[in-house]
């Protein structure tokens, strides 16, 4: 973080630290000293200034902002030094209708206020009276993903009718979540929006058949079940770049994974429906320390090492090649470790490491 701040009143630049309360405290206290140095050398307006032990010039114009989400597992509260320096700005809960109505727009449909409004109130009817889960979600990120897939399906059938895209885009990116109990309360849900909007038959057969070939070579049975959370997961993949699988120990979810990765590889092979062979990279998080999974420094020789991450981010983000690659996860979910993939999961698109490298995601990763 010195070195940051150093480089920050030289060149006299803005920054804005996201999610700031993921430091840890030891870290903040530090950070509040570094900024509130460089706060009475701009209050003073002097031209030089000291730095952790060092002189440094300083441009009046440089700045710095945070975001944050107060009261989260594996977050901080930011310690009083640190608030003095910093002026609250209130955050209002945005305008959804609005948003999904422009971005419907941009994506070619029409008739984008009613359906724009239809979406939003599916999420509030859904939030009322479906059964309240740890992973459902009716943020803004849920109603971006049914735009993004709504966009996706308004590109390869152009002429289709716009409430059918609609109503597909929400199915799509909603029913894969729901329990057994809520899915007939969410059909009800929008059967009452979209009365009267039959959706059509989506053709998987050549993707079912290429399931049930590698769960008979597998020594699987190709249940019913196993197969629509097959398709489902890929339903996900294709309209976002990170996602979980969550269920019970032995709920089918490793094999799901390893299925349609060996289906989609056999498609590829035999040249269907335009798919790609799937590479797959798979690590256990809770099986290593932090520092053997993200990478960590020296405290001696302030060396840097790699963690298990980074190698596999690294050769998955410099592979060229057409293939789907997918960086799995296979253990349990706790706040430490899932925080730092904050920045992965989110739109940036990037790993970001304490080393101050930043990998992006490249392509079908």
């Amino acid at each position: 973080m010195g070195k940051f701040f150093k480089g920050l009143a030289c060149s006299g630049a803005w920054t804005c630290f996201d999610e700031f309360n993921r430091i840890e405290l030891e870290v903040l206290s530090v950070v509040a000293q570094q900024v509130l140095t460089i706060t009475r050398a701009k209050a003073a307006k002097v031209q030089t200034f000291m730095f952790e032990g060092v002189e440094i010039p300083i441009k009046m114009t440089c700045n710095v902002f945070i975001t944050m989400n107060p009261g989260y597992a594996g977050r901080t509260e930011l310690p009083d030094n640190l608030k003095a320096l910093f002026r609250d700005v209130a955050m209002m809960v945005p305008d959804y209708a609005m948003i999904a109505e422009i971005m419907l727009y941009s994506y070619g449909y029409l008739d984008a206020r009613a359906l724009a409004r239809k979406l939003v109130q599916t999420y509030r009817l859904c939030s009322e009276q479906l059964s309240s889960q740890d992973h459902y979600d009716y943020g803004m990120r849920a109603v971006m993903s049914v735009l993004r897939a709504a966009g996706n399906l308004k590109r390869t059938f152009a002429t289709a009718p716009e409430d059918v895209l609609m109503l597909r885009a929400i199915n799509d990116v909603n029913l894969p979540k729901f329990l057994d109990q809520d899915v007939p309360l969410f059909n009800g849900i929008l059967s009452d929006l979209f009365p009267g909007v039959e959706l059509p038959h989506v053709d998987y057969d050549n993707l079912r058949n290429a399931l049930i070939d590698n769960c008979v070579r597998a020594g699987l049975q190709p249940l019913e079940s196993f197969l629509t959370k097959a398709i489902q997961l890929y339903e996900m993949i294709v309209v976002r770049h990170g996602l979980m699988l969550v269920g019970q120990s032995f709920g089918m979810k490793t094999a799901a994974y390893k299925m349609l990765a060996g289906a989609l590889t056999d498609l590829n092979a035999k040249g269907l429906n335009n798919e790609f062979a799937t590479k797959v990279y798979v690590l256990n998080p809770k099986s290593i320390t932090m520092g053997q999974l993200y990478g960590c420094e020296d405290p001696v020789s302030k060396e840097w090492t790699d963690g298990v991450l980074p190698v596999l981010f690294r050769n998955a983000a410099r592979d060229t090649s057409p293939d789907r690659k997918w960086i799995i996860f296979d253990g349990p979910v706790d706040a430490l470790w899932i925080e730092n993939m904050n920045t992965v999961l989110d739109d940036n698109k990037k790993l970001c490491l304490n080393s101050g490298e930043i990998i992006a995601m490249q392509g079908l990763m």
